[in-house]
This record gives structure tokens, sequence and C-alpha cells, in this order.
């Protein structure tokens, strides 16, 4: 029968589960989704999600892997490294060979895990420069999980991610609608049964975008996104500072939700 009776999500703000944002203000998440669909039969399952915004690779290796090692849950899934390859001059050999040290510790335990590849930024404006940086880590990715047998969602391949609807704002995370379907293809990864395709077609978008708008558009992300993060990481500043992980201990599963109207509604 399949199943895992634990799960521990470590990472970044992906992880955490920007920008798909709850009533009171906290983030569900694809990580928080995943867990609601490997809970369901399983009362006794537990789950855990250390991942915060703004961390860095060495940060997460060095504050959250030790804890899902002590944990030792069935599973855990990791995605770690964005922040630091986008930071000009990075070197993303070495981000490789730190992000494979925290998998092997973590198979060495005999612990399952699932890594993720960075989403293709062909189609976003700007950010299609970072690309070939993306397209080399993620090969050692691929490496790394056929050396320590890690499952891999390659958000890379996944068509869907390609459209604008995919992507907040900021450029950098990734609205509700994506984060269900990226939750369906975890899933499918892991062998889960589920009941709808992440591969659906984006309805329909009547909205045209003109040179002129797409303009406008980049010089207001500039100004409202590109511009506080260079302050950031120049004063050596995170989005996550006085933050806390949202659920920083195994425990029962209790899913906190929209309702489905209003899931459907974020989607469109």
């Amino acid at each position: 029968m399949f199943g895992y009776d634990s799960y521990v999500a470590i990472g970044d703000s992906f992880t955490e589960g920007m920008n798909d944002e709850l009533p009171d203000g906290t983030f569900r998440g694809w990580a928080d989704r995943l867990a609601e669909m490997l809970a369901r039969g399983r009362p006794g399952f537990r789950y855990a999600n250390l991942a915060l915004r703004g961390k860095m690779l060495a940060e997460i290796v060095e504050e959250q892997v030790p804890i899902a090692l002590d944990i030792k849950p069935d599973l855990v899934t990791l995605c770690a490294g964005g922040n630091d390859i986008i930071v000009p001059g990075a070197d993303v050999d070495a981000c490789a060979a730190q992000f494979e040290s925290a998998i092997a510790a973590l198979r060495s335990a005999g612990i399952h895990v699932v890594i993720f590849t960075g989403p293709d930024t062909k189609q976003l404006s700007l950010m299609h420069v970072l690309r070939g940086k993306v397209g080399i880590y993620n090969a050692h990715l691929w490496a790394i999980a056929d050396r320590h047998g890690a499952r891999v969602v390659d958000l890379w391949t996944m068509d869907v991610l390609h459209d604008r609807r995919a992507w907040s704002d900021d450029r950098l995370h990734f609205t509700p609608e994506a984060h269900r379907r990226i939750a369906l293809r975890t899933a499918e990864v892991l062998g889960l049964p589920v009941e709808e395709d992440w591969r659906e077609p984006w309805p329909a978008d009547g909205e045209q975008s003109t040179w002129l708008t797409s303009r406008r558009s980049d010089l207001t992300w500039t100004k409202m996104h590109l511009l506080p993060w260079i302050r950031r990481q120049l004063r050596g500043e995170s989005m996550g500072d006085g933050l806390a992980p949202k659920r920083p201990e195994l425990a029962p599963f209790r899913p906190v939700q929209p309702t489905q109207a209003e899931d459907r509604a974020a989607a469109n």
C-alpha cells in the first residue's frame, strides 16, 4: 500500500508557499497541498514545514537539514539554491556541491528525498537572463539525484508554468494556481493517485500585451521588486529576518485552506 507517515518540507520561499496566501495572511503553498494529499486515509500522518523566505543554501543546509536528520521522517522535500544562483557572480558549481552534501546526508539516513529543478525563465521579461545559470544548476541537480537515488520534480519542463498567470507580480514566486499544479506534479512523482491533472490548459486569456504595456510592467517591477531586493542583498538582509517557520515541529496534519470556490477563483 502506498503511503508516507511523516513528511518534512525544507527550503526557502518556494516551499514556504509564497504567494499562495490564506485569509489570515499566512501562506499555504504546494507543500501544504501535498501534505493534505499524503494525509488522506492516514490518520497518524505528521507534517512539518521548516522553509522560510529569503533563506540561502548555506542557511538551509546548516539550519534545516540537521533538524530533518534528527526527526528522520519518511519523506523530505528539498528545494534550495535559487536565492544563491541569482546573485551576480555566484559559483553555480559550488552551490551544487553544497546541495549534494545535504542530499547525501538525508539519503544516508534512509530518508526518501524529492528535489526540484528550477523553472524555465525564458518567458519572463528581464528574468530570462538567468536562464543559462538555472539550466546549469538543473544539470547538476539531475546528476545529484541519480547518484543518490532522489526523485526529481522537473519544474523546467512543466509547460503550464510558462504562462504568465503562473507567476506573481514579483516574477519570483508562483500564484496559488501554480502551487496547486506543482503539488499535483509532486504527487505524481511520488506515485500518489490524484483526481486532477496538472497539465490541464489554462483558460483562454483575452488580455493582449503590447510593447508599451510590457515596458511599463518592467519599470514597475524594477521599482517595486528588483531594487528592494538589491538593497537587501547589499545590506545582508533577508525577507525572512525575524520570522519563524510556519510548521516548525512534526505534528498531526491540520489543513488550513480556503474554500473550493475561493481556490478556483484564484486560478483565473
